[in-house]
């Protein structure tokens, strides 16, 4: 009997994707990732008798306590004490548990003490205009760690250089990023009439390391007496909380929503075995290969028709659809490469598909 690599690897792709279908503990939990800035040895910025890592801490629970009021959403915090957190275990601690959002929670400070407002950073691609204080600042705590030259691989938060030499492991979720950040923005300004410095793009490690859509929110300046006290209060950190809290909800109502989920669940067992069987598929653009052969990566099926755009995919792009008996198959790009396609694989998992798999098209 002549064996075919090819068709074993498909039938293996699919079985496991069978298997975790099956075992699959909660496929409607939503992980948020909450990390409460600086701890322990590092207390981040004070003035004036304000701690960043105390309001961060306390704010970060709070947001923590509104969110458990969904049933669907799971927190995890990387620090719930006065404990130091090495910067390389915060983004290691969401990227474990495949968590969907990864919240950084701080508090601006400056030398001079008339600056405030809040503002919010995603990692970005864009390198003009950036503030290299605050990234110095924020990637700061690095110098704390042991053996930190080794760990982070040379670099050094106080050089320009390393700053710009930063790059995005998953350039893919910079866009949702941006509409979180955006969301927790225009909640701060809208609801509580804080000033807001925009939504910025910054070299900052810790949400470099994040594989999934991540964001860090500074609070407000305690170097201004005035916003400083509205931040230690728990007035000021209650409204904070709830603002945050809201964007992240919203967030998961608008990618993650149950009309969402339930329009992009495999109806049954049957039709994962089935998906290979595309010949009969008339919705399919073929492309030409060597071997006439393609490759797509099957996100989900559903009974519901959702328009092919990125918002409905978890910010993914190329997206098809193939139809049988009523059922909408939604795949995500397309290759001749069956390399490729495993990274296409990975790509989907990563935004949130955690059952993708690879299917061949004849």
């Amino acid at each position: 009997m002549k064996f075919n690599s090819k068709k074993f690897i498909l039938i293996a792709i699919v079985l496991l994707f069978s298997n975790s279908y099956l075992f699959s503990q909660n496929k409607h939990t939503f992980t948020v990732v909450l990390d409460a800035g600086h701890g322990g040895k590092d207390p981040g910025n004070s003035y004036h008798g304000f701690v960043e890592k105390e309001i961060a801490l306390k704010t970060t629970l709070k947001v923590g306590q509104l969110l458990e009021k969904d049933k669907d959403v799971k927190i995890i915090y990387t620090r719930t004490s006065d404990v130091f957190i090495e910067l390389a275990n915060r983004p290691k601690v969401a990227n474990k548990e495949n968590a969907n959002l990864f919240v950084s929670i701080h508090c601006n400070s400056v030398k001079n003490l008339a600056p405030f407002g809040t503002e919010t950073f995603v990692m970005g691609l864009s390198r003009h205009d950036m503030n290299l204080e605050v990234a110095k600042s924020e990637n700061s705590v690095i110098l704390l760690e042991d053996n930190y030259k080794q760990k982070y691989q040379g670099f050094d938060p106080n050089k320009p250089e390393s700053l710009i030499g930063l790059t995005m492991m998953q350039e893919e979720n910079l866009n949702s990023s941006i509409n979180l950040a955006t969301n927790i923005q225009d909640n701060f300004t809208n609801n509580l009439k804080r000033n807001s410095r925009g939504v910025k793009q910054q070299p900052l490690w810790v949400l470099d390391a994040a594989y999934m859509p991540s964001v860090l929110i500074e609070l407000g300046f305690l170097s201004n007496k005035e916003e400083g006290k509205f931040l230690n209060s728990d007035d000021g950190q209650n409204k904070m909380a709830k603002q945050i809290a809201d964007a992240i909800l919203n967030y998961k109502s608008k990618y993650y929503g149950e009309k969402f989920i339930a329009a992009l669940e495999p109806s049954s067992r049957e039709e994962v075995t089935k998906s290979k069987k595309v010949d009969e598929y008339s919705t399919v653009k073929q492309v030409s290969s060597p071997g006439g052969v393609i490759y797509k990566v099957q996100l989900a099926a559903s009974s519901q028709k959702l328009a092919l755009k990125p918002e409905n995919f978890k910010g993914l792009k190329n997206i098809s659809c193939v139809v049988s008996n009523k059922l909408y198959k939604y795949m995500y790009g397309e290759t001749s490469n069956i390399d490729e396609a495993r990274k296409m694989q990975q790509e989907a998992r990563k935004a949130g598909f955690a059952q993708a798999y690879v299917v061949e098209f004849n």
